[in-house]
């Protein structure tokens, strides 16, 4: 496993388990199949309504929790609220969060910022991270609040790599994190020629070659599955490495194409989307 150290000198996995959209019984099972198999990055949050799943997964592996880098997101209804990272954490079941996102860039962003930033200051979160956040929101963030941001997690995959992006995060030592990182199961992404040439070449697979594209763009991944021959496969990424000339060819599949694209309409929105219970 290869590590990123953070801004704020923090150390994380570069590659880990997200439990986007996974029931509780899901989230459970494959949080303790991807510690079990040697992972030690796992990622939720509070809208993903399985943060107690992702606890007791963590509990059942038999991995220590100072093993583990430990990822949540606060989601907009609570931003306001003097409990939240309080209730996060009991719902984890444990003392810290390694790092603590804002999930939604809404109108009361700063609440929620102030909130996590007291959390840094009582040692219950580690590193601070804004999720979807646009150019103007971070800028904002990394120049008046008191913690500045360590990490941002948005989507990025070969199509479309957030080049500009990572130039500002280059400036102030950010970090990504990337979600859709095979791009939400794109067969057209994960099947175009490059890589299943790069994969023959490497004795990998498609996804396999895309993945460790990441790793060496400097990009944390979080690639969900509930299979556990999947989850392995999707961290045997670490024994061979692109060439130059392999991530060259590579560059040229971005597409400058997103698969999610929210509305400001929509982005508002989830200030008032009160969550179902987390089980």
């Amino acid at each position: 496993m290869e590590t990123l150290t953070l801004n704020n000198g923090v150390e994380m996995p570069m590659a880990g388990i997200g439990v986007f959209m996974q029931s509780s019984a899901e989230a459970e099972s494959s949080v303790e199949s991807a510690l079990r198999s040697g992972v030690r990055l796992v990622d939720t949050a509070n809208g993903y309504m399985n943060e107690s799943a992702t606890g007791r997964g963590i509990k059942k592996s038999g991995v220590p929790r100072d093993d583990i880098f430990l990822v949540t997101k606060l989601w907009p209804t609570v931003y306001e609220k003097d409990d939240a990272v309080d209730a996060t954490l009991k719902r984890l079941g444990t003392d810290t969060i390694d790092l603590l996102f804002l999930h939604q860039p809404t109108a009361n962003w700063r609440a929620g910022y102030r909130q996590i930033e007291k959390a840094v200051k009582a040692g219950k979160v580690r590193a601070i991270g804004l999720s979807n956040f646009p150019e103007d929101m971070l800028q904002e963030a990394i120049d008046t609040m008191d913690i500045a941001p360590q990490m941002v997690q948005v989507e990025a995959h070969p199509y479309f790599p957030q080049t500009e992006l990572k130039k500002k995060l280059a400036e102030t030592g950010m970090g990504l994190m990337a979600w859709y990182p095979l791009g939400h199961g794109d067969k057209s992404l994960i099947q175009e020629p490059v890589f299943t040439e790069l994969g023959r070449k490497y004795g990998k697979s498609n996804a396999q070659i895309i993945l460790r594209w990441h790793i060496q763009s400097g990009n944390v991944v979080i690639p969900g599955s509930k299979n556990p021959n999947h989850i392995r496969d999707n961290f045997d990424i670490f024994d061979f490495e692109l060439t130059d000339d392999d991530m060259a060819a590579i560059a040229q599949v971005d597409k400058g194409v997103r698969y999610y694209n929210a509305t400001p309409e929509i982005v508002a929105s989830y200030a008032n989307m009160e969550l179902g219970p987390d089980l």
